[in-house]
C-alpha cells in the first residue's frame, strides 16, 4: 500500500515537471531571423561632366548654288558630278556669241562718245579762246561748255555699258564658288538657261568640316542655368563644349566637334533652343542629312553623387533610395535624379556625403527595418541572409 502510494506520488511529480518545462518552451515563442544582409555605398561629392544624350542632324560647312546668271544656251558640263572640285574651276559653259556681240556692241558705243568729246572739247576751248575778244556771245560759250560736259558723261556711260558686257560675257563660264563636292547636273546641254530667271545648275556642298545641328529643351537650359547661379554647375563656353557622335549603325565616330553656336531665342513651335558643332570630316565618312545620335559636353557639375542605376527607386512620390543609418534602420531618401552617366544616376540633391546607400539586397529590406550592411563590390552581390536551423522537438526523457 505504501509502495503504491510512492509510485503515485512520483509519477504526480514527472508530470509537474514535464508541464512545467513545455510551459517554459512556450514562453519563449518561435526564434527570431537575423536581418538580411545587403550591400551599401559610401556617397561620395564628386564632380561629374554636364553632358546631354540628344540627336542631331549633319549639314553641309558651307553649301553653294551654281546658277546661269545670263541667258544662253548650255554648250557643255566640264566637271565629274559627285566629285570634289576647286574654289574657280569651270563647270558649265553658256555660248558666249551673242554675249561677245554685245561686248563689241558696246565698245564700238565707247569709241564713238570718247571721238563726240573729242570734237566737243576742241570747240569748247576755241569758244574759251574767242570770248574774251568778244567774237562770240557769252550764251555761245555756255552751250559749247555744256556740249563738252555732256560728251564726258556719255564717254563715262559708255565705259560702264562695256565693263556689264565684259562680266556678262565671264558668266557664260560657269565657275565654281568654293572648293567642296559638286552634285548631280540639273540641266542638260542645249538647254535655254538665265531666261528670266537664274537658272539652277548644280550645287557644290563643302563637306569637310560639317556642322552638326541640336537643340535643347528650355526647360533643360533653365536648370543649367539655376544650378549654375547656385555653385553647382559650370558651363562650357561656346568655344569650349564638345560633342561626340554615334553613327547609325552604333559605332562612335573618331573625330569629336566643338560648339560654335547657340540661339539666343528659345523657337515657339519646339521649345527649344537650337546649337550647331563644328566636326571634321576627313575621310568623307559623314554626309550632308544624316541624322546622328550627339553626347554634348556641355560643362562640369560639381559635388554631385554617382549612384549605381539599381539602387534608384520610383514610385509616384518620384524617385528615391534606401539608406541605412548608423542605428542600422532603414530609411527612404527622395533624391533628384535626371541624368546617367554609363551606369549610374547622377544625384544632385537628396543624400548626404556618408550616407550608406543600398546597392544590392534592396528588394530584402523596407523603410523602418534593420539591416546588416557589409561593402559593396560591382562583381559582387551582398551575403544571402543565413536561414536559422529550426529547433528540434524536445524529447521526454
Amino acid at each position: 500500500m505504501k509502495s503504491s502510494f510512492h509510485s503515485t506520488l512520483l509519477l504526480c511529480l514527472s508530470m509537474l515537471a514535464l508541464t512545467a518545462c513545455g510551459g517554459k518552451d512556450k514562453d519563449q515563442g518561435p526564434p527570431q531571423r537575423p536581418p538580411p544582409v545587403v550591400g551599401v555605398l559610401r556617397a561620395q561629392p564628386q564632380n561629374s561632366p554636364l553632358t546631354k544624350a540628344l540627336v542631331g542632324r549633319l549639314s553641309a560647312y558651307r553649301s553653294a548654288d551654281v546658277r546661269a546668271r545670263v541667258p544662253g544656251v548650255l554648250l557643255s558640263r566640264d566637271y565629274e558630278e559627285g566629285t570634289d572640285v576647286r574654289k574657280g574651276q569651270l563647270l558649265f559653259q553658256i555660248d558666249p556669241a551673242p554675249l561677245k556681240a554685245a561686248l563689241d556692241a558696246t565698245l564700238a558705243s565707247l569709241a564713238q562718245a570718247q571721238a563726240t568729246l573729242t570734237n566737243n572739247k576742241i570747240a569748247a576751248r576755241r569758244a574759251r579762246q574767242l570770248a574774251p575778244k568778244g567774237y562770240i556771245s557769252k550764251s555761245d560759250l555756255d552751250s559749247a561748255e555744256a556740249a563738252e560736259r555732256t560728251a564726258a558723261a556719255a564717254v563715262q556711260a559708255a565705259r560702264a555699258k562695256v565693263q556689264s558686257a565684259r562680266i556678262n560675257l565671264g558668266y557664260a563660264s560657269v565657275r565654281s564658288p568654293i572648293s567642296g563636292r559638286a552634285g548631280q547636273q540639273q540641266v542638260t546641254e542645249g538647254a535655254l538657261v538665265g531666261n528670266g530667271s537664274a537658272t539652277l545648275l548644280t550645287t557644290v556642298d563643302q563637306i569637310n568640316p560639317l556642322y552638326v545641328n541640336f537643340t535643347i529643351s528650355a526647360a533643360s537650359m533653365e536648370q543649367m542655368q539655376q544650378a549654375q547661379s547656385r555653385g553647382g554647375v559650370t558651363l562650357a563656353q561656346a568655344n569650349q563644349a564638345s560633342v561626340q557622335i554615334t553613327l547609325p549603325d552604333g559605332s562612335a565616330y573618331a573625330e569629336n566637334g566643338l560648339v560654335d553656336f547657340s540661339s539666343s531665342t528659345v523657337d515657339p513651335a519646339t521649345g527649344s533652343v537650337n546649337l550647331r558643332a563644328k566636326i571634321a570630316n576627313p575621310k568623307y565618312r559623314l554626309l550632308p542629312g544624316m541624322y546622328v545620335n550627339v553626347k554634348a559636353s556641355l560643362g562640369e557639375q560639381h559635388k554631385v553623387f554617382l549612384i549605381p542605376q539599381q539602387a534608384l527607386l520610383r514610385d509616384t512620390g518620384g524617385a528615391y533610395v534606401l539608406v541605412v543609418g548608423h542605428d542600422g534602420k532603414v530609411a527612404r531618401k527622395n533624391v533628384d535624379a535626371s541624368d546617367m552617366r554609363a551606369d549610374r544616376w547622377v544625384i544632385t540633391a537628396g543624400l548626404q556625403p556618408g550616407d550608406q546607400v543600398v546597392i544590392s539586397g534592396v528588394q530584402k529590406v523596407k523603410p523602418g527595418a534593420t539591416a546588416r550592411t557589409v561593402p559593396w563590390r560591382p562583381d559582387t552581390p551582398a551575403a544571402a541572409p543565413s536561414t536559422p536551423a529550426p529547433h528540434a522537438a524536445p524529447r521526454a526523457k
